[in-house]
């Protein structure tokens, strides 16, 4: 869609208003709002914002900030009363003498694209969102969920599964192609399921779902959350990634036809080089104090840096291949979570597998057939299985070390990344928690 094509669409959909949509270094939505017929004059000169405001971004002494329109992110918010129709465009961001701002998410991942784009190839991803809808509980923080369903529960009178129908609904007019939605493992837990697309496009989506989840779910009087680990004792929200990679023709580089699992030798130094980089790339895909609640034994959660075809337990796993669906074959991340920044985890999710392909790395044997949490110690050490950070203090240290996913964010969106990643941190450290009050109030 170029400029032209824009202005009639806005004015066939009777769009009131605007909203300059880009994210901060954690991957919320900000948006600078403006009435329709301020749309042309931005689309030819662009959106001033103060930068200085935002977390991560400009020092007060270079606030200035300059939006760039994508016309193709395009769409309306559904949630939005007609006489006050809205619409959203994302945007990169720029600098006042026209350069790409350095710590720009979006244009993180563009830059690592580009590279991509210079080998004729095009990643794709495949996310599987998860989240939670709670009541409203005037306050309270301790959340009660919606609902009382299980995994894949059907109640024809099910206001849950009302809610998500609405929620599909919405997203599918905001160009989101939904495969489908369900009920999770834990009480009021949900997924919706898009199509794949590269990384870019399905990053973007990745924003619109979980925006586009909590205003819907907001107008039912609920709160939706996205944090990976709201309620002690059951399963948390992850963000599990389907991942391949295509050429230029169309064809999956990632499928052989003669492989055990269908892979090509491609495919499995990529995952090699995911396997290498985990421990570091998780401050990036499990980037907050919460995502290390999530990543324990138990709960279907990744704690061990293996892969495998079936085994659930693994960090990767291969999908089971199915004959004459060659372009289905597939690597599927299962550590991330819907916390994440979709840009910068993207980004690094590529420039780690990519670092495999170039050295040719060769991923260890399989953990097919093996629960690798019922393994002892001494058999994890006989079978070189690293584990994954055990908090978010631990990442932080490992992302420090890893040269190849400093080098894909850029220097300066790795520090800035890694100053308000351990000034979070710090702050978790420093509070008294509920658990330390019960346990020693009394007992010391």
């Amino acid at each position: 869609m170029d400029a032209k094509e824009l202005l009639a669409k806005v004015k066939e959909d009777n769009v009131k208003f605007i909203s300059y949509q880009f994210t901060d270094i954690f991957g919320t939505v900000k948006s600078v709002d403006a009435p329709v017929n301020q749309l042309a004059g931005a689309l030819e000169n662009g959106v001033w914002f103060d930068g200085s405001s935002v977390e991560g971004f400009a020092r007060i002494e270079e606030s200035d900030m300059h939006l760039i329109i994508d016309p193709n992110t395009y769409a309306v918010l559904p949630w939005t009363p007609s006489d006050l129709r809205r619409a959203r465009v994302f945007c990169d961001i720029h600098q006042p003498d026209g350069s790409p701002f350095a710590r720009d998410a979006r244009g993180v991942l563009k830059r690592m694209l580009k590279k991509l784009d210079e080998r004729g190839w095009v990643y794709n991803v495949g996310p599987e969102p998860e989240f939670f809808l709670f009541k409203q509980n005037g306050g309270n923080i301790h959340p009660e969920p919606h609902d009382v369903g299980g995994y894949f529960d059907f109640s024809a009178h099910d206001d849950a599964a009302q809610v998500r129908a609405e929620l599909m609904a919405a997203l599918e007019s905001m160009g989101l192609e939904v495969e489908f939605g369900h009920h999770e493992v834990a009480l009021g837990q949900h997924e919706i399921d898009f199509r794949f697309a590269d990384a870019l496009k399905t990053a973007d989506n990745v924003l619109t779902l979980k925006s586009t989840v909590k205003a819907i779910a907001a107008q039912h009087g609920l709160i939706a959350s996205f944090m990976p680990k709201p309620i002690f004792g059951i399963n948390g929200s992850g963000m599990h990634c389907h991942q391949s990679m295509f050429d230029n023709k169309g064809n999956n580089l990632f499928f052989k036809a003669d492989d055990e699992f269908h892979l090509s030798d491609l495919a499995r130094s990529f995952i090699a080089g995911q396997l290498a980089h985990a421990r570091a790339f998780s401050a990036i895909v499990a980037p907050t104090v919460n995502s290390y609640k999530r990543l324990v034994p138990g709960y279907e959660a990744p704690v061990y840096i293996g892969w495998a075809q079936r085994n659930r337990s693994a960090l990767i796993r291969i999908p089971r291949y199915t004959p004459g669906q060659d372009k289905a074959v597939r690597a599927e991340l299962r550590c991330p979570d819907p916390s994440m920044n979709p840009y910068l985890a993207f980004a690094v999710m590529l420039a780690t597998g990519l670092d495999g392909v170039d050295k040719k790395m060769t991923p260890p044997q399989p953990l097919n057939n093996v629960n690798i949490y019922e393994l002892t110690p001494a058999e994890l050490a006989e079978k070189n299985i690293d584990q994954m950070p055990g908090s978010l203090r631990e990442a932080l240290d490992e992302i420090e070390k890893d040269e190849v996913i400093k080098a894909a964010l850029g220097e300066e969106m790795f520090e800035s990344y890694k100053r308000v990643k351990e000034a979070e941190y710090e702050d978790y450290r420093i509070k008294v928690s509920d658990w330390e009050l019960e346990r020693y109030l009394e007992l010391i």
